[in-house]
């Protein structure tokens, strides 16, 4: 820590620009720590994520998140411009991010129609590089173990930014896989190598990303997805039209007049190889990205999804989920190491 001292901010310095944490500059709430827009006196805008005194896990998490992302420079990532560590606060500071995240507006039948296809086909492909700047071409390989839809920050032009690096694990150069006792990540979006036995690598993150596109393509949120007379969850309703030939009726209708039907088509069927059971199946982002950017490459064809048909997932893990702070949601409370998300009628 010692040696980032050019990134640590004055507690005093903080409390200024947020007006001293004030309730009417409050972005969000997330598993362990509130969000807050600032102002610093230079007069950029920043986001201040002030961990939780009373969250047990919140200064690991935090160390690791400045030391991961620290390190990281990339324009689809979002950026930590220090910290700050006095007493008993422990605090990030990051670039503003205007337009939130992306489940504020994506989950929400006002706000979706914001997201056109262009813009959605734009948010896939970022995430993709970013995500492979994680895995491939920065100077750590960087499993994110918990990539999800309110960990996606979008900016004023709605360009994505994957925020949230407290789950983060730091792998060597020729390490490719991990193992682990304490399962962190989100109901819905781990992969079942992970969920099931705390395995971990390159091919978790593909799967997350594979969910999270099945969901921009939706606008339905997996984990409370539910079809009448159908499929249990979002995967499995996908697989099954896939199957029946008519995967374009999962198509969020908003996107109705403004998709691009091979675009739309394509993004499904890398969606689904994304989410098959066995991770040796799973192409690397650096092959997702090349999917996205050339459509002359053929697809090899999915396999069914994982958990297709063998229960749901909560049976299966016990609805072990993360305390990761979904920093511009507000609706997302922890309670342990689960986070909990509750949806209230407007």
């Amino acid at each position: 820590m010692t040696t980032m001292e050019s990134l640590q901010f004055n507690f005093s310095t903080i409390e200024a620009a947020t007006n001293k944490f004030s309730l009417d500059n409050k972005l969000g709430e997330g598993g362990f720590g509130e969000v807050y827009k600032g102002i610093l006196s230079s007069g950029q805008e920043i986001a201040v994520k002030r961990l939780s005194q009373s969250s047990g896990q919140g200064s690991e998490e935090f160390k690791n998140e400045v030391v991961v992302v620290a390190k990281l420079q990339h324009r689809h990532l979002v950026r930590l411009l220090g910290f700050c560590l006095e007493g008993e606060e422990k605090i990030l500071v990051y670039e503003y991010v205007p337009n939130k995240s992306l489940d504020y507006i994506l989950f929400d039948p006002e706000r979706q129609r914001e997201l056109d296809w262009t813009r959605r086909y734009k948010i896939i492909a970022g995430v993709a590089r970013g995500i492979q700047y994680l895995h491939e071409d920065s100077r750590l390989r960087i499993i994110h173990r918990d990539l999800k839809a309110s960990n996606v920050l979008l900016d004023g032009d709605m360009n994505p930014k994957i925020s949230d690096f407290g789950m983060a694990r730091i792998f060597g150069v020729d390490q490719t896989r991990g193992n682990t006792s304490h399962i962190v990540g989100t109901y819905g979006y781990m992969s079942p190598e992970y969920a099931m036995h705390g395995e971990f690598s390159i091919k978790s993150d593909v799967y997350s990303f594979g969910v999270l596109l099945m969901e921009i393509i939706s606008g339905k949120k997996n984990s409370s997805f539910y079809q009448t007379g159908g499929a249990e969850d979002l995967l499995s309703y996908a697989w099954k039209l896939w199957n029946d030939g008519a995967p374009m009726e999962m198509l969020d209708p908003t996107l109705r007049e403004t998709y691009i039907p091979n675009e739309v088509m394509r993004c499904i069927h890398i969606g689904l190889l994304c989410v098959q059971e066995d991770p040796l199946d799973r192409p690397t982002m650096t092959t997702i990205v090349s999917y996205l950017s050339n459509d002359s490459i053929q697809l090899p064809n999915p396999q069914e999804p994982a958990f297709f048909m063998h229960g749901r997932m909560e049976q299966t893990i016990g609805e072990k989920e993360s305390s990761s702070s979904d920093q511009y949601s507000n609706n997302s409370y922890s309670v342990n190491e689960m986070s909990i998300s509750k949806f209230f009628p407007r």
